[in-house]
């Protein structure tokens, strides 16, 4: 299997566009699966090392180090939560009625997301559910915060900006979940019984039989890191494009769902 797509490569980094379904690095139970940094060595040697880790299912920016030095000042970075990361997702936003059964509630009377919200919740791992994350309420767990914003709004669903402050496993996705807006197609902490269908946005649609949803895959994707530059210390922006059936969906939301665009601290109408 070939590299993924190089976002951003010189003498002392180098970054992919990391596909959702692909594992970061070797897989603890099954070493036989595929990973990022197994095609990383074989194809550009050993001395490229990742500074971070993304969930399998979660698409977008990889950061590698090329050499020692470059490795060593990217992770001291990302250990001293210096490094700026924006995730883009969409999500499912639960009724009222079950919005008042999470954890943290945060949205208003009528369950709307706020523009701007953070996410505050302990997190540790699921004891009875290895692999899994969970919400420590009082004792146990370690801090994690999640500073977020509501791009666009759709009924029941919504365009979202996350920005983690600290770098736990599936942060991101248990505190959405915790706040009552899992991501969507979310196996663990959301309902993968709800989809993102075309038939449901568009009237008249045909061809229900054969349908798709819009986006199949777990709906969240690392689009951009900010950081100092190794060499240069000079502060410097990556991203990684958007996929393009979060592209697809995006657009035929805005067409034909009654939706809200949010735009400097605002809400305003799309019809």
């Amino acid at each position: 299997m070939p590299l993924p797509p190089v976002i951003y490569e010189d003498e002392a980094m180098i970054a992919f566009d990391k596909p959702s379904g692909m594992l970061v690095a070797p897989d603890r139970w099954d070493k036989t699966r595929e990973n990022l940094m197994g095609l990383v060595h074989a194809k550009l040697g050993h001395g490229v090392a990742n500074v971070h880790r993304l969930d399998a299912d979660t698409s977008g920016l990889l950061l590698c180090a090329k050499t020692k030095p470059a490795l060593d000042f990217l992770s001291g970075q990302f250990q001293s939560k210096t490094v700026r990361k924006k995730y883009l997702a969409f999500v499912v936003v639960l009724p009222p009625e079950q919005a008042m059964k999470v954890v943290a509630p945060v949205r208003d009377a009528a369950g709307v997301l706020p523009h701007e919200f953070t996410v505050e919740l302990a997190l540790g791992e699921d004891e009875r559910q290895p692999g899994r994350m969970r919400v420590f309420k009082k004792r146990g767990g370690k801090d994690s915060v999640t500073v977020c914003r509501t791009l666009e709004r759709f009924g029941q669903f919504a365009w979202i900006e996350c920005q983690p402050l600290t770098g736990r496993t599936h942060q991101i996705r248990v505190h959405l979940a915790a706040i009552g807006a899992p991501v969507l197609n979310d196996p663990f902490y959301g309902d993968p019984e709800i989809k993102l269908l075309l038939s449901a946005l568009k009237r008249r649609y045909k061809g229900r039989d054969e349908e798709k949803p819009l986006v199949n895959r777990l709906a969240l994707h690392a689009s951009e890191l900010t950081l100092t530059h190794p060499v240069t210390r000079e502060p410097v922006t990556l991203s990684a494009p958007l996929p393009h059936e979060f592209e697809v969906a995006l657009k035929y939301l805005r067409k034909f769902a009654s939706g809200q665009r949010i735009a400097s601290g605002r809400a305003l109408r799309q019809v």
